[in-house]
């Protein structure tokens, strides 16, 4: 009997069903259990990476209010330390930074490096200030690490007699102000501005470092000079905001801005005191804090060629921000200047502190997706129109000087030629507020233009003056009255000492014109 016997089980090959399926359940074992194990490693890297980027610090040593130095500071934050420590680097931008210059060390001056003067570059900043400490030195900024030194060897010190009041921006001063104000820091503040700058610089060792912005037990950002919470505090009442507290009432996103308007400003030293103010009772556009001053009657320096009365400005960087595009968006200082970067995990601010232009895929590709090449040709765009600008401008004024100067010795009658000096003032002032204003008009583009065809306006109707077709700048009028009361105070003492000793002169009920602003 035949028998037919099917093979159950089995494929075309023979292999049984039961061992194909064994591995094919193996293989998904095996597979689920390498996914597993993947996706667990990868929860635990993610685990890691939170916990190290929460680690913004290493507390390897104690800090507070009386440890100064920078490299302390560094043992619990080395990121930000080792950052810090490159703003003594020295890099060029088109318009802006220094080149390192090899010098030979003197005793005046014992730098081996300095930065390029830019007195040689543009003579015109000589004539524009004529008779004050600026016409004999004035170099391309450095970074922060060189603030202090760079302040200590300048001619504008070593050959002027200067306040204490001007360590105020170029050094580490919170433990200073502590301690000569036995823990009262306006007190020591005002110590200070008492002091000679001779005097004064012996008491500190480090520019402004990490205790300048930082508190030392939660590293928030913090405001520590008195001369900005007095300035901010006049600004905001200005707008209607009385007893403003920095420290108390500033958002996060402010600090990030007022921490370097610290310094960054436009100022100057109120009195024979010599406080240092910053002139915000009106508001921080130039136009605000010039009819400050005017109103004040403040002077800075006699102009050396013309005999005007003149005013000196400062470095205005937050002001000119403030007039900004980049400030009306909420943009802060260090948004720009010291833009967050990835190191390891953590998110660190970058503390070189320099140009945007150095480092546009962090500053500024954040918010404009467009190529570097295309950022820096916009920038180099404004920054050419407004450097043209000034030119002209500049070159208006060096014709005026000329003008005044050529008049006087023509005998052309006292009135014009004072008129020519109020003109003279405004057109010297808001060109240099563009000058000393670091960003070549980057800030707000548009209001250094403005500035510098009002300034340009100002030197047309100084000419006009000279010919009796333009009065005095009405808003002088104040300043020229006590410009004059001090000169004649000042002649009266010359001719008659022993009586200036004992008897007090008008010039005591004079403010700021009592005394001429020094020069850093």
């Amino acid at each position: 009997m035949s028998t037919s016997t099917t093979k159950q089980g089995t494929g075309s090959s023979g292999a049984p069903w039961g061992g194909r399926k064994g591995l094919l359940l193996g293989a998904i074992v095996l597979a689920t259990a390498l996914v597993t194990i993947g996706v667990v490693a990868l929860l635990l890297n993610i685990f890691q990476h939170k916990q190290e980027a929460k680690q913004t610090s290493f507390a390897v040593t104690q800090l507070d209010d009386t440890v100064v130095d920078p490299a302390v500071w560094g043992r619990n934050f080395p990121l930000q330390y080792d950052m810090y420590l490159k703003t003594s680097d020295q890099s060029r931008t088109k318009f802006g930074g220094s080149e390192a210059l090899p010098q030979t060390p003197s005793q005046a001056d014992p730098r081996s490096v300095v930065a390029g003067s830019k007195l040689e570059k543009d003579p015109r900043l000589v004539q524009m200030w004529a008779g004050y400490a600026f016409s004999k030195d004035y170099r391309e900024k450095r970074g922060h690490a060189y603030m202090l030194i760079d302040q200590r060897d300048t001619k504008r010190v070593q050959d002027f007699k200067q306040p204490g009041t001007c360590l105020n921006c170029h050094a580490s001063m919170v433990k200073v102000y502590k301690d000569l104000g036995n823990g009262d820091m306006n007190a020591g503040f005002d110590k200070i501005n008492h002091m000679t700058y001779a005097e004064a610089t012996k008491l500190v060792d480090h520019p402004v470092a990490c205790i300048d912005c930082h508190d030392p037990k939660t590293m928030q950002l913090r405001i520590s000079r008195p001369a900005f919470m007095n300035g901010i505090k006049a600004l905001k009442a200005s707008q209607g905001i009385q007893n403003y507290d920095v420290n108390k009432q500033a958002t996060t996103a402010e600090m990030r801005t007022f921490v370097c308007a610290q310094c960054h400003v436009e100022y100057y030293f109120k009195g024979k005191e010599k406080t240092l103010t910053f002139p915000w009772a009106k508001g921080v556009n130039l136009d605000d804090e010039f009819a400050y001053y005017q109103e004040q009657g403040f002077t800075d320096w006699e102009h050396k060629i013309t005999g005007a009365p003149m005013l000196k400005a400062q470095h205005p960087e937050f002001e000119m921000w403030n007039q900004g595009v980049h400030a009306k968006a909420g943009v802060s200082c260090a948004d720009c200047h010291m833009p967050y970067t990835a190191v390891g995990a953590q998110k660190v601010s970058d503390h070189q502190v320099r140009s945007p232009m150095l480092n546009v895929n962090r500053s500024c590709q954040v918010c404009h997706h467009a190529s570097e090449d295309e950022m820096k040709a916009r920038v180099d765009t404004i920054q050419t129109r407004v450097q043209k600008t000034r030119d002209s401008a500049f070159d208006a004024l060096t014709q005026l000087i000329a003008d005044i100067d050529a008049s006087r010795k023509a005998g052309v009658a006292q009135d014009r030629i004072e008129a020519a000096q109020s003109w003279h003032r405004k057109a010297s002032f808001y060109i240099d507020y563009v000058v000393s204003e670091n960003s070549t008009g980057f800030h707000a583009p548009e209001e250094s233009i403005r500035y510098l065809q009002e300034a340009t306006d100002a030197v047309r109707k100084g000419q006009l003056a000279l010919v009796g077709k333009e009065k005095i700048d009405p808003t002088a009028v104040n300043a020229f009255q006590m410009w004059k009361a001090k000169k004649a105070a000042d002649a009266a003492a010359a001719a008659n000492p022993a009586a200036t000793a004992t008897t007090p002169t008008p010039v005591a009920n004079l403010t700021d014109a009592a005394t001429p602003t020094p020069s850093h």
